[in-house]
């Protein structure tokens, strides 16, 4: 069976080996003549970043790069970016590498053209609609990670430098207008990287699939992608080369993101003020959070991860997919703490009162109050 296909939903998608050739038509396709190309400081000297600007530059469309992204993206970086991409008369970003690199991608296509301050522009009930929709420049999105699925997002995970809080900012042109998926960038994966990001993949299908607001194709492509995880993670971890364990988790990780418009949870409502404030793996703080949050909601989702759990070949139900799930994280060498992560002196009442402004905490199937979030922060300690 040959893993490639070009698909429109959620948007353009060319996926396969090796299509990251296509980087210039996929640039014309959006109506991109002059790209920067956004990516990350560890990413920006790779010899998978040096060989997309050469087809960049052999098809005519410069070699311009921005790599002054930081691990969890800033508006620093954002304004930095913006400027790069002004002053060198760009019409469209080629957003490349991980969530970091993916995130701030889209942001400098987006705000390069407003004229408010991008905390206007937070996800918060319609304030997407003060946006110049006709400013926004289109994306080429090109993952290199199986994770964050923001190559297929309408948002971005902003962390503002002064508060130490990731704020999401979002509007529908966000989308990116073509993506290119190809397994082979992600082969250079380390292992620790490879488990976080496709243990986020995981957590994102996972909250989708429990969230209670109604989204039935969501939970559909949540299932799936939970499924992919289960069968081709612990594949690509014990051997990065696998390509097609690689394609597939990056099929998983696109699911992932489409699926939680249906929604997010407690798993993400903590890791965002977690990560905000110690700067750890988002992925990897998803993973640690996730046993904890799984038990903390059972009231609520019992059967519905019974019968995730049949789909995907579990016993006991929901009992056996918190065990399947802690023998995963083991198996990928994840703590069982945030302790395991480095965190001591966790400062509870911050990151308390973070997760429950966050706007993840809407799809939990649990009410979050002050009490229950903290009693569940310090069952992580």
């Amino acid at each position: 069976m040959s893993l490639t296909g070009t698909w429109s939903y959620p948007t353009a998608i060319r996926f396969g080996a090796g299509r990251i050739a296509e980087i210039a038509d996929a640039c014309a396709a959006a109506g991109i003549t002059k790209p920067l190309l956004v990516t990350d400081k560890g990413l920006a000297g790779m010899e998978i970043t040096t060989r997309t600007l050469d087809l960049l530059e052999e098809a005519g469309l410069g070699r311009a790069l921005f790599a002054e992204v930081d691990p969890n993206p800033n508006e620093k970086n954002a304004a930095a970016g913006v400027k790069a991409y002004l002053d060198g008369g760009h019409d469209g970003v080629v957003a490349f590498g991980g969530g970091s690199g993916l995130d701030l991608g889209k942001v400098i296509a987006f705000h390069g053209g407003q004229s408010r301050p991008l905390w206007d522009f937070e996800d918060i009930g319609d304030w997407w609609t003060r946006a110049d929709a006709d400013a926004i420049a289109p994306v080429v999105a090109v993952p290199t990670t199986a994770g964050t699925g923001s190559e297929v997002g309408r948002a971005s995970v902003i962390t503002n430098s002064e508060t130490a809080e990731k704020k999401i900012i979002f509007h529908p042109k966000m989308l990116p207008a073509v993506v290119i998926c190809d397994p082979e960038l992600t082969v250079g994966m380390p292992k620790h990287i490879t488990a976080g990001t496709g243990l986020d993949a995981f957590a994102h299908c996972v909250e989708a699939f429990c969230s209670p607001h109604y989204h039935p194709m969501s939970q559909g492509i949540a299932l799936e992608g939970m499924r992919l995880v289960k069968e081709y993670l612990p594949r690509a971890y014990d051997d990065g080369t696998d390509l097609e364990a690689r394609a597939q988790m990056m099929s998983a990780a696109a699911m992932g993101a489409t699926a939680f418009q249906k929604g997010l949870g407690a798993i993400h409502a903590l890791s965002h003020p977690i990560g905000a404030i110690y700067h750890t793996h988002h992925g990897t703080t998803n993973a640690v959070c996730m046993p904890k949050v799984l038990q903390f909601n059972k009231p609520a989702i019992t059967d519905r991860l019974a019968s995730a759990a049949a789909y995907l070949g579990i016993e006991d139900g929901f009992d056996g997919f918190c065990a399947y799930v802690d023998g995963l994280n083991a198996r990928l060498g994840i703590p069982t703490s945030l302790a395991g992560l480095g965190l001591e002196n966790v400062d509870v009442d911050r990151v308390v009162a973070g997760a429950l402004i966050d706007p993840s905490t809407g799809g939990n199937p649990i009410e979050m109050t002050e009490e229950n979030t903290r009693k569940l922060l310090e069952s992580l300690l």
